[in-house]
């Protein structure tokens, strides 16, 4: 690949990433009114599912021949349910217990996971030196959790079990969705999965109403912070990042996407005011360092 096309494929990246990493500053900023996490969830993809919607028409009407969706159907609805209903509804209740900071670190971990389930559902051998990265990046997580956070003990490791539960249920997503985009592709794909998740989180919240506030008498402050997630740091960052991948590939993604805890703990430092101490600095650091570590080994070993 040439400079510049390698150069235009990081930038959608970095964006992509950035964007991405608005999402839990929206959600520490929308919380304070009010709103129960599954609501904010709920008001989020309402106003996402329009868009996806749109693209799936778009597709339709583009692409004839493409391959039926059908018989793929049941997978589709797992990896939408596993993957962007229940990491988000993890995430999002988990951010009601920890800094934004710290929320993204933990997240950032899902490559570390993504190796294990791999090796574990798929029979992929793991190398000492992944192992001892993977080591490092829990290391890093726990210094960051127990030495770097504020929060009250207590809801400080219950939210970041949540995070880390959104964590695992992302990493089997991509796992799971490898099979998937190559003959669905990634508009396609994206889109229904976002679709199921959508349908998840009304039935939920039918189900088990989260809060005696309906979601149609919220301060407008809500509504505005929903609409910003849907846009900015969930339909237009999610074809980033899918576009980026199909550029350049997963693994020089995952390093790329380094920046995504970076720019949310300097977010968090300068609307929310979250201070960012040295614990959550090598914490960081270290877990940075784990995955890069662990993406540049495994795009090696999948050279032919």
């Amino acid at each position: 690949m040439s400079l510049w096309p390698a150069f235009v494929a990081g930038g959608i990246l970095v964006l992509g990433a950035v964007m991405f990493s608005t999402k839990a500053i929206m959600v520490k900023l929308a919380l304070p009114y009010g709103v129960a996490p599954t609501s904010l969830l709920l008001l989020r993809l309402i106003f996402a599912a329009p868009f996806y919607l749109a693209i799936l028409l778009w597709i339709k009407l583009r692409t004839a021949n493409s391959e039926p969706l059908q018989p793929h159907l049941f997978k589709v609805i797992l990896l939408g349910f596993v993957g962007y209903y229940l990491a988000s509804y993890f995430d999002f209740v988990g951010l009601s217990y920890i800094t934004a900071g710290l929320e993204r670190v933990i997240l950032y971990a899902y490559p570390t996971l993504v190796l294990l389930i791999s090796a574990v559902a798929l029979g992929k051998k793991i190398s000492l030196h992944q192992m001892v990265a993977v080591a490092l990046c829990y290391l890093g997580i726990f210094i960051a959790i127990r030495f770097g956070d504020s929060e009250s003990f207590e809801g400080l490791w219950l939210g970041a079990f949540l995070v880390f539960l959104s964590a695992l249920a992302y990493a089997i997503y991509l796992v799971g969705s490898g099979e998937l985009i190559p003959k669905l592709g990634v508009w396609l794909f994206t889109s229904c999965a976002m679709l199921v998740s959508f349908v998840c989180v009304v039935i939920h919240h039918l189900i088990l109403p989260p809060s005696t506030i309906s979601i149609m008498a919220l301060p407008w402050q809500v509504y505005g912070y929903a609409l910003a997630m849907a846009i900015f740091a969930t339909v237009i960052p999610s074809f980033l990042i899918s576009e980026g991948i199909k550029r350049i590939g997963a693994s020089n993604a995952s390093i790329i996407g380094g920046v995504g805890p970076i720019s949310t703990i300097v977010l968090a430092s300068i609307f929310l005011g979250e201070a960012f101490t040295m614990p959550q600095a090598i914490g960081t650091a270290v877990v940075i360092g784990g995955v890069i570590y662990i993406s540049v080994n495994m795009k090696q070993e999948n050279r032919p």
